[in-house]
């Protein structure tokens, strides 16, 4: 043929506008601020039918957090489990949700920034795109106090991926 090549293993395919959501092999894919669906059949009972956000994709892994599994405690129950006065109502109802099976005695709060400066608590990870994830009792002290982010989700744990594990996994 012309040119040694079938047209499935041109080189020139790779750049075709066409194929741009088939990313080189050599490219990375950042899932950061993007959902994980968990497909119908997955065996790992973890991850069964849940949603994770991701927080954070890069080189070194992924942090995530389940974010439809609510947990049989509220924000009320769980201020009062760390010495806290219960947030006013209808926040105190709301669900702590599992975040995943990692650290599952540790709270991170998803939430919404807090001002365009990035008024950021103590242990704050700007996801870019717009949320935040808070790791720091401070913002707990806060909804406490009235004060704090009005949208927010309590997750007890998280999910974690190790260098190119979630990639693995996908």
């Amino acid at each position: 043929g012309r040119g040694g090549t079938r047209p499935g293993r041109d080189q020139n395919a790779r750049t075709c506008p066409q194929n741009k959501m088939l990313p080189m092999p050599a490219d990375r894919i950042v899932l950061t601020n993007q959902f994980l669906i968990a497909m119908p059949g997955m065996a790992d009972e973890s991850f069964a039918g849940t949603v994770v956000y991701l927080c954070e994709h890069n080189d070194n892994g992924a942090l995530g957090l389940v974010i439809n599994k609510p947990i049989s405690l509220t924000l009320g129950h769980l201020f009062e489990k760390v010495e806290l006065s219960p947030p006013a109502e209808p926040l105190a109802d709301t669900p702590v949700f599992y975040g995943g099976p990692a650290q599952t005695d540790r709270g991170f709060v998803l939430h919404e920034p807090l001002d365009e400066e990035g008024g950021h608590y103590n242990a704050t990870l700007a996801v870019p795109g717009g949320l935040e994830m808070t790791t720091s009792r401070d913002v707990l002290e806060a909804l406490s106090n009235g004060a704090g982010p009005r949208k927010l989700l309590v997750t007890l744990g998280y999910s974690g991926w190790a260098a190119g594990q979630l990639e693995e996994e996908i």
